[in-house]
């Protein structure tokens, strides 16, 4: 599609004006239509989203005002709609892995929540801590690994950021402040809080993100933690991402209030649409600047395709119906892309091409984490103690199979 205001004059002349320097006309001609093109998907546009929900928003002073639209650019959505079809065709290829027996142990997917993954990350930056539950292998992409590195360690290779070592429940990547899944429901709720509390101590002007489902919602440890980082203005955002269903548990049957965001009795709250980006980012960028002054509570409300796990049909206590209708009406990749072609700038045929090359860089992605290594055994003895050295004396099953020197503590 040629950019308004661009002729095919203008091109001409100036591709004739960069010959007579030696520029190759055909190089010459692609390059500023190329030019043209993202000079108009950079241009400001303007889209609504449904209304957030707050709770005592003036708790620590003048209350804010809770956006209705979002500034983007038809390139900064195709941005967002690249991350997030990689993350939906990942979480498909595990799926597959899974089935095919090559994944072992628990796996939980993200399918149907991207809306919340990427529109955190458009707001956070990498000096903002994320600690999630198990449910973390995107959170793993958008952080720095790549597709093959978070199949590797699903399937247990080493060129996984754990090594192959931790599996689908325990990614990590510390350099770029991911601090992981966690197994325990509701555990990483306290120690967003201590990550929150480094923030502070480091005087860095980081944020923590604590992310855990409407389940988890109910454990004690988040209690403790909200009451904690509130007596220490800790700069957490709590955020429940509201799946509803708590495994097999519809929100109603599990809990007996179920406005998530208003449970932080002493801060404030935030209800969002976390089926769309843009609302999620909006609402991220006001919570951001709330936990400058101490915690905040967000709610995502949210759906995941997949069952709990990979161990859970998801359709004992919801049926099919259900799930496609969210699938048909809601689905936040497919509202970020109708939002690209809306914008009349992207065409369906440029998102089929990015879906085809997304589609083959997974099936690479999936090869090479097949193909990838096994850590070697010797890996059983390291990374357990901070910094240990290849004496450091470790007892096996039995004294004969231990690693290291006997009586060596460091």
């Amino acid at each position: 599609r040629r950019a308004s205001g661009c002729t095919d004059a203008k091109i001409m002349l100036s591709v004739a004006r960069r010959a007579r320097c030696g520029v190759p006309a055909a190089r010459c001609m692609s390059s500023l239509v190329k030019a043209a093109k993202d000079k108009e998907l950079a241009k400001p546009l303007t889209i609504d989203f449904r209304p957030m929900e707050g709770w005592e928003l003036d708790y620590y002073g003048t209350a804010p005002t809770l956006p209705t639209s979002a500034t983007t650019s038809a390139g900064e959505l195709l941005e967002y709609y690249e991350t997030m079809y990689t993350m939906r065709r990942m979480e498909i290829a595990t799926d597959v892995l899974y089935k095919g027996k090559f994944v072992a142990g628990f796996c939980h997917l993200y399918d149907g929540q991207e809306g919340v993954g990427m529109g955190l990350e458009a707001a956070a930056t990498m000096t903002d801590s994320i600690v999630t539950s198990y449910r973390d292998h995107c959170y793993q992409y958008t952080r720095g690994s790549t597709v093959a590195e978070v199949l590797g360690e699903l399937l247990g290779k080493y060129i996984g950021p754990a090594k192959g070592k931790g599996g689908s429940m325990h990614m990590y990547k510390a350099d770029n402040n991911f601090y992981g899944g966690n197994g325990i429901v509701g555990a990483q709720t306290s120690l967003g809080a201590g990550l929150a509390f480094a923030h502070k101590y480091a005087e860095d002007g980081g944020v923590a993100f604590a992310l855990y489902g409407d389940g988890a919602a109910n454990q004690g440890q988040l209690f403790e933690a909200a009451n904690i980082a509130a007596l220490l203005k800790l700069p957490v955002i709590f955020v429940c991402e509201n799946n509803q269903y708590a495994m097999g548990t519809s929100l109603a049957r599990g809990s007996a209030c179920t406005d998530y965001y208003t449970r932080g009795q002493y801060m404030p709250g935030i209800k969002v649409d976390g089926m769309d980006v843009l609302a999620v980012r909006e609402a991220v960028k006001v919570a951001k600047e709330l936990a400058k002054e101490g915690p905040v509570m967000m709610e995502m409300d949210t759906y995941r395709y997949h069952g709990h796990s990979m161990s859970d049909p998801g359709i004992t206590y919801r049926n099919r119906e259900e799930v496609a209708q969210v699938r048909a009406t809601r689905d936040p990749v497919d509202r970020v892309k109708k939002y690209c072609l809306d914008t009349e700038l992207v065409t369906e045929a440029e998102i089929k091409e990015i879906d085809k090359e997304i589609k083959a860089e997974v099936v690479a992605a999936v090869e090479a984490a097949k193909s990838a290594p096994m850590p070697d055994p010797s890996e059983l003895w390291t990374d357990i103690h901070v910094g240990q050295t290849k004496d450091f004396f470790m007892r096996g099953p039995d004294i004969t199979t231990s690693s290291g020197v006997y009586g060596t503590v460091v």
